[in-house]
């Protein structure tokens, strides 16, 4: 899949589920859920376990959905980045901008989403190829950090993960967001086995999502 395709599925398809779980079975349903409930954005993160499996499972399973982005999440260096590429990521997600992650994606033609708290960090990641980044943790930044951050770089996409609910979804992408990551939010009741719960939470962001982009058209 080519970059470009990536990064425009991200922005289209709007939201992204941040997959983790207790073993590889919980995070595989919980990723499965999600796809079933029309989420198109799966973030798998390496603090699952055996995420790179996951990730090919995922890729084998849904060969002809040609809007679903499959990724890797909480890469911490090259060698963890080079495995989920391998696995077949579309893209890789860091809790912090690292060098080295940027310059092996780069390389690969894979989009690199990493995690920034300040302007420094965000035009460091940028310098170095990132076409999102993630505004982490979002729930303490908050949303006027956006609009503050894209005052001095208003090209700069970027995607908040941390404390984004249906509730709040609205009032990211008012601040003018490409997407946004949904976490324990969207998937906390397969930490219990409900993944009906989990395809429910996830039409209904699909859902909202849908209402924002129509009432943007308008």
């Amino acid at each position: 899949m080519q970059k470009v395709d990536v990064l425009n599925k991200i922005s289209k398809n709007g939201i992204m589920a941040v997959i983790r779980g207790k073993s590889e079975e919980i995070a595989y349903k919980t990723a499965v859920s999600c796809i079933i409930g029309g989420i198109k954005g799966i973030e798998v993160t390496f603090t699952a376990p055996n995420a790179d499996k996951i990730i090919c499972k995922l890729k084998e399973d849904y060969p002809n959905d040609t809007e679903l982005c499959i990724g890797a999440g909480t890469v911490l260096d090259s060698v963890s980045a080079r495995i989920a590429i391998m696995a077949g990521a579309d893209f890789i997600v860091s809790p912090s901008f690292n060098k080295e992650v940027a310059l092996l994606c780069n390389l690969y033609q894979v989009p690199y989403i990493p995690g920034c708290m300040t302007v420094t960090e965000i035009q460091t990641a940028m310098t170095y190829g990132a076409d999102i980044v993630k505004v982490f943790p979002g729930k303490i930044l908050g949303k006027d950090f956006v609009s503050a951050v894209k005052a001095p770089l208003p090209q700069v996409n970027i995607m908040p993960t941390g404390g984004v609910s249906i509730d709040n979804m609205q009032e990211w992408f008012d601040k003018g967001v490409v997407a946004v990551g949904a976490g324990s939010n969207l998937t906390a009741p397969a930490d219990e086995g409900d993944y009906d719960k989990v395809i429910e939470n996830a039409r209904d962001y699909c859902n909202e999502f849908e209402e924002i982009s129509s009432a943007k058209i308008k």
